[in-house]
C-alpha cells in the first residue's frame, strides 16, 4: 500500500504532484491524476491510464452501462502512457511541456 495518496515530483520545468488510490505504489500506477505547477505558478490537470487500465474501464462500462456501455472513453486531460509508474507519467509531461512550451494549451488550464 502507498505510503501516501501524494506523490510530488520537481523537474526543471515544473512541479507535480499525483494523486494516488489507496493501493497504489508509485513504481506501478496505471490510473493517477495530477496536478502541474509552473515555476511562475500557473497550474494544468492531467489524468493518467496505461492502455491496459482504459480498456479495464471500458470493460467495466459494458456491464454499469456507463458512456454507451463502454462505447467510447473522454477525458479533458487524460494522458495515456504505455508503461505505469510516476516516472512514466512525468516523462510524458516533461515530452508535453518541452515540446509545447509552459503556455500549452494540451492540457486544461486550472486558472482559468
Amino acid at each position: 500500500m502507498a505510503s501516501s495518496p501524494f506523490v510530488s515530483v520537481r523537474t526543471d520545468l515544473f512541479t507535480v504532484v499525483f494523486t494516488l488510490g489507496e493501493d497504489d505504489e508509485p513504481e506501478t500506477v496505471e490510473d493517477a491524476d495530477a496536478v502541474i505547477t509552473a515555476p511562475n505558478g500557473t497550474r494544468w490537470s492531467a489524468s493518467f491510464m496505461t492502455l491496459r487500465k482504459v480498456q479495464e474501464v471500458m470493460d467495466r462500462w459494458i456491464a454499469t452501462g456507463e458512456n454507451v456501455n463502454g462505447h467510447y472513453f473522454q477525458s479533458r486531460d487524460l494522458v495515456i502512457v504505455r508503461e505505469g509508474g510516476v516516472e512514466s507519467m512525468v516523462s510524458a509531461l516533461k515530452g508535453i511541456f518541452g515540446d509545447y512550451g509552459m503556455d500549452t494549451y494540451v492540457l486544461p488550464r486550472l486558472d482559468d
